[in-house]
């Protein structure tokens, strides 16, 4: 029996560790994906959030010798498939979901990293990815994107900050301006290090701008594609910090790199009056910064 959720401003919320492993069929990979939607399903979400470059899993169907750069151009034939395979799952679950990112051949012959939001009717929007890491500009061959959604639910605003993207506040902050209540933070790292440079950055980003921040890592790895090798992560869903939200702004997480998906229930509606009557008011006071940045003056000592 499903579970539902409770009052008209609260969503129910859930983020995938995405276990990428070695598959040898289409097929696997569709049974793989059902089984997160529908387990997301099974417990009432609203939203489904899954993690960045998760169907690099598919690469697993093409020649390991080829070079990496082929190996990410070549997930891109799974597209049409993939998109037809995704808006089936959002009709058939009532479920907005996050479908991570694929790679995107374009008419320009551009490789892109995109993530597809759908809505319960099947339809979506796209986000690119705005900024790329050293290795997906230098060794993939993936160019940025360069045009900010915003995307209209029937529950609010939300957006997606791709990895790497939740690390240039200033990005964040003319999305927040958007009256944006979730940001969602598809993830794909190899290591710590990387991990927790998206991880703290998604936390500084719910204080800074008062919204919720869900992040969805992938785990796992295909061990002989290159920089796809391992996966770090943890998911969660993030809150600002002050006494409405979670003790720590963390509204739940997962464990370390164990195949799971972190459930929460956030209250829009509380996050709506944090803007106004908060202990602090950070979203409304950097309107001040932003004036001050007109004032900056170098002192010679």
């Amino acid at each position: 029996m499903a579970y539902t959720t409770v009052g008209p401003n609260h969503i129910r919320i859930a983020s995938s560790q995405y276990f990428i492993r070695p598959i040898d069929s289409f097929d696997g990979f569709v049974d793989q994906v059902r089984s997160v939607v529908r387990t997301a399903a099974g417990y009432g979400v609203t939203l489904l959030v899954l993690p960045e470059y998760f169907t690099l899993q598919l690469a697993a169907l093409d020649d390991p010798h080829r070079p990496v750069a082929e190996l990410v151009r070549g997930v891109g034939y799974h597209v049409p498939r993939f998109l037809e395979l995704i808006s089936e799952f959002a009709q058939e679950n009532s479920l907005y979901i996050v479908a991570g990112t694929i790679p995107v051949v374009d008419f320009d012959d551009q490789v892109y990293n995109d993530c597809h939001i759908f809505g319960p009717s099947g339809n979506y929007a796209v986000q690119g990815k705005l900024h790329m890491t050293r290795f997906e500009h230098e060794d993939w061959g993936v160019s940025p994107r360069n045009q900010i959604r915003i995307i209209e639910t029937s529950f609010g605003r939300l957006a997606v900050a791709v990895c790497y993207d939740i690390e240039f506040p200033e990005l964040l902050r003319t999305i927040a301006d958007q009256d944006v209540s979730i940001i969602c933070v598809p993830s794909s790292t190899d290591d710590r290090h990387g991990f927790l440079r998206v991880r703290y950055c998604s936390h500084a980003r719910a204080i800074e701008n008062q919204v919720y921040v869900v992040h969805s890592p992938t785990i796992g790895g295909l061990p002989w594609v290159p920089d796809m090798s391992l996966n770090y992560g943890t998911a969660a869903i993030l809150t600002p910090c002050d006494y409405p939200f979670a003790r720590d702004g963390i509204l739940t997480e997962g464990v370390l790199n164990q195949e799971m998906i972190s459930i929460g229930e956030v209250d829009l509606g509380i996050l709506s009056s944090s803007r106004t009557f908060g202990t602090v008011l950070p979203l409304e006071d950097s309107k001040r910064g932003r004036e001050l940045e007109k004032q900056v003056h170098l002192e010679l000592l």
